[in-house]
């Protein structure tokens, strides 16, 4: 692998990613080549191993790159650039890509989901990666739309409706706003302490919708988009305030299949990541309420 003239060091997940991406465009890296190990690339680009590590995982979801692991070297994909159509859950994609966005020096995160559960849960690693030192971004900027709170969600909802059962509305009612005023409590006690002990400019809002959203969106450093839809169904719920288990229509939103779009793969893609983030600023800035 041939160095080639640069005018500035590369020192995130995202330089080393796009460095690599073009060398495998350019035809230097061959379907097939064994890249150099992740210590050696760690000494090319005078960066740490997990660094490295998290450049190949961005090239490997991207489907230019197999085997990417601690072990042997990676290699360069069949057919480079084609993404495999492999998607996986919420809940199994976000932490790494959120490790990986916390490496930017300005962290920029903006989110369109039902609870913000799953962004919750999915800030341990890279919380914990700032608290160890691992990295430390000169800011974390997070924007977060949700649905208003004082409306009467599509999910979820009894599965008979609205309005057939007085005391059950009043309980999931309740549950609705206890669950997204929790979780908004959560990010921003935790976000705003990380900000205070490690001493990161910590900035979190934000902003409700009417109506039930039918898709979950991360927007990850206006680069990155995680989509999935919210997939509605029949489950059978433990509702507080109330004596049973009941039959609600609900979604599954941590298990969400979520699809990922790169601005740097180029193509329909960034177009797409483009166009997202474009319509979360507008939507954000002409038609989302404050939460007070």
């Amino acid at each position: 692998m041939n160095d080639k003239i640069r005018t500035a060091p590369l020192t995130t997940p995202e330089e080393i990613a796009d460095d690599l991406r073009e060398r495998i465009r350019s035809g230097e890296l061959k379907p097939g080549d064994r890249l150099p190990t992740q210590a050696a690339l760690a000494e090319r680009y005078g960066v740490e191993r997990g660094t490295v590590r998290a450049a190949l995982q961005r090239l490997q979801a991207a489907g230019m790159l197999t085997s990417v692991s601690k072990g042997s070297p990676p290699k360069v994909a069949p057919v480079a650039g084609a993404r495999p159509h492999v998607v996986q859950s919420a809940r199994s994609i976000l932490g790494p890509r959120l490790v990986t966005a916390f490496q930017a020096r300005d962290v920029r995160l903006d989110v369109v989901s039902l609870t913000a559960e799953t962004l919750v849960l999915s800030l341990g690693q890279p919380l914990r990666e700032v608290y160890e030192r691992t990295f430390v971004p000169r800011s974390i900027e997070v924007r977060v739309m949700l649905p208003r709170a004082d409306q009467r969600l599509d999910y979820p909802s009894p599965a008979m409706g609205w309005g057939h059962d007085a005391a059950l509305d009043e309980a999931i009612d309740l549950r609705n706003r206890i669950q997204g005023s929790s979780h908004r409590t959560i990010l921003q006690q935790v976000l705003m302490k990380l900000g205070e002990d490690v001493g990161v400019k910590v900035r979190v809002e934000f902003r409700t919708l009417r109506g039930t959203p039918i898709r979950k969106v991360y927007l990850l450093n206006r680069r990155e988009l995680l989509l999935g839809h919210y997939i509605p169904g029949k489950y059978l719920r433990d509702v507080d305030g109330y004596p049973e288990p009941v039959m609600l229509r609900d979604v599954e939103g941590a298990d969400t299949e979520m699809f990922v779009f790169d601005k740097a793969d180029g193509g329909q893609g960034q177009a797409l990541m483009e166009a997202e983030q474009l319509t979360f600023d507008r939507v954000w800035e002409e038609v989302a309420w404050p939460v007070k």
